[in-house]
């Protein structure tokens, strides 16, 4: 932790390079005692682009947009530090000359089908969870290792660095591994907080291609030449390591200021859990596939993946293909006209992960399950919104119980929190206040760990109470009893048993 900079530093700004599955920005933060702004200066696409090997992402055009949204920064104004958080899981490799070997693997390719279960034939799941804490996806980055077995490409890797530490290594040549990101990939020890020889050595990973550990807060470096000078920077501009998993940026800006509190990280995906001071090693947890990942200050984040506004997202694609309306208010209006609990979804459902017709496979799905096939835009988007609150009240039940903690209130921040309708249905299906906002929590929290690492902020409730002195939240209050939303869960028959999410018995 650095000293106290002069006064001139609350003048100046920390960009945060924030990037997410559909696009990047580059924000600039102004923090003092008591105000917190924010200004996105630059923003882009980020495309996947489908090779004949598989889905991979352009990381290329991704570090140009980080460049040029670093060069608006310096002509807004002076940046004090740079932070980068992105996705989790994904990764690239380097070779011994330092050169990227291939663009990196998209989590939605199908390259990881079959890879748990080579896995569990060496780690079995329940050991697996015992080390790692790691709710299974399939595209953990353990499983996209194990789909790249003997592959050219991994043979010749020297390093493996995640899509945070790629572009920072490419900002300041220094080479390292985030803690908060790391602790996603399913080669991490949940206990001790480092690289598991348990998982590595039984795998035939080489543990030499994982970087030492960097925690928020770190310095990184500072920024190479040819990075300064494009972006109009001074060389000695420093790139301080953040909370560089997305979410984990966005817990550090729920703006909780009592105890007893969940969050939910709305965005592609949904991220529902609790704040814990250990993880949750149990086989209960594991069978209700909790992920025990890292947060800041040595917190754990206990939550589970929920599919998210991917759903919602991937139907406004299609149908505009189809040439029918995408506007969203219009979309969210007919929703709220819409027949109640017509239909649900377990938004979970392996056939809803790939991109695609998603319209098609709710009605399918429907079909399958003997319920009304939602005839309308309005009924989709009505069965989507009532399905992800119902997966939020779920999560938190089971988070609650798995833990032994108590839920008082709900904070729901990222962009599902301008949606009012999925607000007041998750308070409604809860049974719980909702307290909606910041939209831009993960910026925030980006912004937050390097103002505190520049002095100018203080502990974890230091920064909460400064979010929630500062941005716009709403409030949702729960309407009604619990009684329908109980009849609709129990058609899913998702609710009543903590065994039902098994993942050894649920692999897509």
């Amino acid at each position: 932790m650095t000293t106290t900079p002069p006064s001139s530093a609350f003048r100046s700004a920390f960009a945060a390079v924030d990037l997410g599955a559909t696009s990047g920005r580059v924000i600039l933060g102004r923090v003092g005692p008591d105000n917190l702004d924010l200004t996105e200066v630059h923003r882009f696409p980020n495309t996947p682009v489908r090779l004949p090997d598989g889905l991979r992402w352009d990381v290329l055009a991704l570090f140009q947009g980080v460049l040029d949204g670093l060069r608006e920064a310096a002509r807004s104004g002076g940046v004090t530090s740079v932070g980068v958080d992105t996705w989790a899981v994904d990764y690239g490799l380097l070779d011994a000359d330092g050169a990227l070997l291939g663009f990196p693997h998209h989590y939605r390719d199908s390259r990881t089908d079959g890879a748990a279960e080579r896995v569990w034939a060496t780690i079995g799941p329940q050991e697996l969870y015992r080390i790692t804490g790691l709710q299974h996806l399939p595209f953990n980055t353990v499983f996209q290792l194990a789909s790249a077995a003997n592959s050219a490409q991994l043979g010749a890797a020297r390093s493996l660095l995640l899509i945070p530490d790629l572009l920072i290594h490419w900002l300041t040549g220094s080479i390292g591994a985030e803690e908060t990101n790391a602790s996603t990939t399913g080669l991490f020890d949940a206990r001790t907080g480092s690289w598991s020889k348990d998982i590595l050595g039984p795998l035939a990973i080489d543990p030499r291609l994982l970087p030492p550990l960097r925690a928020p807060g770190d310095p990184a470096g500072t920024l190479l030449p040819h990075v300064a000078a494009y972006a109009g920077l001074d060389t000695r501009t420093p790139v301080t390591t953040v909370a560089s998993h997305d979410t984990a940026s966005a817990v550090v800006a729920v703006p909780a200021t009592e105890p007893h509190f969940a969050y939910i990280s709305c965005g592609t995906w949904s991220l529902a859990g609790l704040e814990l001071d250990a993880p949750v090693l149990t086989e209960a947890s594991r069978a209700a596939n909790f992920t025990n990942e890292r947060g800041i200050d040595g917190t754990i984040r206990y939550l589970r993946n929920i599919m998210g506004m991917w759903l919602f997202e991937e139907c406004r694609r299609t149908w505009d293909k189809q040439g029918l309306p995408t506007h969203i208010p219009t979309l969210l209006a007919d929703a709220a006209r819409a027949t109640p609990f017509a239909a649900v979804i377990d938004p979970d459902a392996p056939e809803f992960l790939a991109p695609g017709d998603m319209p098609d496979r709710i009605q399918e799905y429907c079909r399958r399950t003997g319920q009304p096939v939602p005839d309308s835009q309005g009924a989709v988007v009505r069965c989507i919104l009532e399905s992800l609150a119902l997966a939020h009240r779920r999560t938190l039940r089971q988070a609650a119980e798995l833990s032994g903690r108590d839920i008082t209130r709900i904070h729901l921040v990222g962009g599902g929190s301008r949606n009012d309708l999925l607000c007041q249905l998750t308070a409604d299906a809860a049974g719980l206040p909702v307290i909606a906002g910041p939209t831009e929590a993960t910026a925030l929290g980006n912004i937050l760990v390097q103002a505190r690492a520049a002095g100018l902020v203080g502990d974890l409730p230091a920064m909460r109470s400064l979010v929630a002195s500062t941005q716009h939240l709403r409030h949702y209050r729960p309407r009604g009893d619990t009684a329908a939303w109980d009849a609709a869960a129990a058609r899913l028959g998702l609710d009543p048993d903590l065994g039902h999410l098994d993942p050894a018995r649920r692999n897509p």
